[in-house]
């Protein structure tokens, strides 16, 4: 799954990176490395501009609130709740088929954080020692220091309860999809630490490489079973994991010091 991750690039450099035609100052992010469900986040995506003669899709930074709420949503209550979408069946789920279709972006990051818990602490569980085992956490990064390019939907949903010119009466929102972890070697792994993200945890974002990105944006791509195929996952061997300290599970810490490799995992969380 993906619940945390890092997001540090300057709109800037985004812009560089994905070829950013239009995005607007007054929606610059500060730089967050602990972005939790419900924050504000970066997104890119191809949507022709708002009140433009020119219909043409244009390259997009904008900021989307985390946690996906369908347009036909009564309350935006469970947005928190569908922060990821499983690649396996987005295509089917109600609340992900017409994003799906017609809604893709792409969220950058710096990497994700996932939780482990520790060999000692599932001993002391199963002994019944400890009802609440400490997990250690990592931190899961492109091993060329590259941008990690998540596959997200996105989606409008309308607050009835607000009159049409309320700053709040449109909802942008967005989810991760999700894809299962690799279960082959990592480019780089730490010493007594898991070998593969499939070590870590079930399930990981779907990093999407430069090659798709722009299939992937393209709102003219309709059809369910020819975007299933960009789906696939990115080739192995390209991730790296790290241990990292145990502030970043506290939402309330954000700073780059969250990012700093551990010589190895905390003591009480060994691997």
């Amino acid at each position: 799954m993906c619940g945390r991750y890092s997001a540090s690039r300057r709109p800037e450099d985004l812009a560089g990176i994905f070829e950013i035609e239009k995005w607007e100052p007054e929606e610059t992010l500060a730089p967050d490395y602990n972005v939790a469900p419900t924050k504000e986040v970066y997104a890119v995506l191809d949507r022709p501009l708002k009140d433009a003669d020119d219909p043409r899709p244009v390259r997009q930074l904008r900021t989307l609130k985390w946690g996906l709420v369908p347009s036909w949503s009564k309350t935006p209550e469970g947005g928190a709740r569908m922060i990821n979408a499983r690649a396996e069946t987005v295509h089917e789920k109600p609340s992900y088929r017409r994003a799906f279709t017609s809604r893709r972006c792409i969220l950058p990051a710096d990497g994700y954080y996932e939780w482990v818990t520790g060999t000692q602490e599932r001993e002391l569980e199963v002994e019944g020692k400890k009802k609440r085992p400490r997990k250690q956490p990592y931190f899961v990064t492109p091993a060329d220091g590259s941008v990690f390019a998540m596959a997200g939907l996105y989606e409008f949903w309308r607050d009835k309860t607000l009159p049409d010119d309320h700053p709040q009466a449109w909802w942008v929102t967005c989810s991760v999809i999700t894809t299962e972890a690799e279960q082959s070697p990592l480019a780089v792994s730490p010493a007594d630490g898991p070998r593969a993200l499939a070590e870590i945890h079930p399930r990981m974002p779907l990093m999407l490489t430069p090659d798709r990105w722009d299939a992937w944006l393209d709102p003219s791509r309709t059809d369910a079973d020819g975007l299933r195929e960009l789906l696939a996952p990115p080739p192995a061997g390209l991730m790296r994991a790290y241990p990292v300290a145990t502030a970043v599970s506290n939402v309330r810490n954000n700073g780059p010091e969250l990012l700093k490799e551990l010589e190895g995992p905390e003591e009480g969380t060994l691997f």
